[in-house]
């Protein structure tokens, strides 16, 4: 079988590999199950081509991304000719009944500028004649599809969750599924048999608070109370990461800034992808905060980054970027 899954939910594309994946026999996994990158097209046609031997099914994923990268000359398609497109055809319409091929064609959220998909390549028409699924990330601001994909995800894990529940749950992991379902793991576990309510996700779910709440007291210019929930941070964080989040978190505050006497509530969710509740939040809190000030701690923490990662800081990571926060 011949299975084509693109788009830029991995979570879902990797499910489905899994799915396939432990339809093999375990005892023989070393020989049964292989990943290519991008081959080049001698090594795709010996893979599309390969013969399972006496361990039954075999299944080969192959990362083709690369191929469907767009170009100004349609010949070059995917690095293939017409020539060449023709071979991979005819090898697929002759794959053995036991071998199982998934194109795998993931597109990161951040890399879309870079790596997108083009529909118009021959090879993704001649793919998309098979078993072609396109998943995609179901952004923040929709929350009732999110609800619905935490129940019906609880549901595979046996587990019931109670509707406030998981809301709350949303609401401190985000939209992120692979997380989601990481925390739905941990619920069943805690739960046992009982359905989970919105005191067990307070209690054991994964939280960002602690890291919103530094954000906001250095958005604010509460110096002190950010430098001491900051040096909490650090005993769990790396201060790269905490960087990276600071970032992002300003990304959004500098827009909804600029924009919030442009946009209604639920048109900054559409253009952010934030929960429509937490963009409230932030018009709320962003009232006071004149946008220049966010402006000028975005450029310092960019120099921050910049000199930590040229090796150009005479401090240690976390102390340059305190000094940052503070100047």
């Amino acid at each position: 079988m011949i299975y084509f899954y693109y788009g830029d939910e991995e979570f879902n594309i990797s499910s489905e590999i899994k799915k396939l994946k432990s339809k093999l026999d375990k005892n023989f996994l070393e020989m049964s199950y292989k990943e290519l990158d991008n081959p080049k097209f001698p090594d795709l046609m010996v893979a599309i081509s390969s013969q399972p031997m006496m361990f039954g099914k075999m299944l080969i994923v192959i990362d083709c991304v690369n191929y469907f990268k767009s170009k100004k000359k349609d010949s070059n398609d995917g690095g293939f000719d017409d020539g060449q497109i023709k071979q991979i055809e005819d090898a697929l319409e002759n794959v053995n009944e036991n071998l199982d091929i998934v194109f795998r064609a993931y597109v990161a959220p951040d890399a879309k500028k870079k790596t997108s998909i083009d529909k118009r390549k021959k090879l993704f028409k001649l793919l998309s004649k098979y078993n072609v699924q396109e998943f995609n990330q179901i952004p923040a601001y929709k929350v009732a599809e999110l609800e619905v994909w935490i129940k019906n995800q609880a549901k595979k894990h046996d587990l019931k969750i109670n509707p406030d529940a998981a809301s709350l749950l949303l609401l401190q992991v985000g939209a992120n599924l692979r997380m989601l379902d990481s925390e739905l793991e941990k619920l069943k576990v805690f739960a046992k048999d009982m359905p989970a309510t919105k005191d067990m996700v307070k209690e054991i779910c994964v939280s960002s608070e602690d890291l919103f709440a530094f954000i906001d007291s250095a958005v604010l210019g509460e110096k002190s109370k950010a430098l001491e929930q900051y040096n909490k941070l650090i005993s769990t964080r790396y201060p790269l990461s905490i960087l990276a989040t600071l970032h992002s978190s300003l990304k959004e505050k500098i827009f909804i800034k600029a924009n919030g006497g442009k946009y209604s509530q639920d048109e900054i969710a559409r253009l952010t992808g934030m929960h429509p509740y937490r963009v409230k939040l932030e018009l709320q809190k962003l009232k006071q905060v004149p946008l220049k000030n966010l402006v000028q701690l975005k450029e310092n923490l960019t120099e921050a980054e910049y000199k930590i990662k040229t090796g150009q800081s005479n401090l240690a990571p976390e102390r340059e970027i305190e000094y940052a926060i503070l100047r």
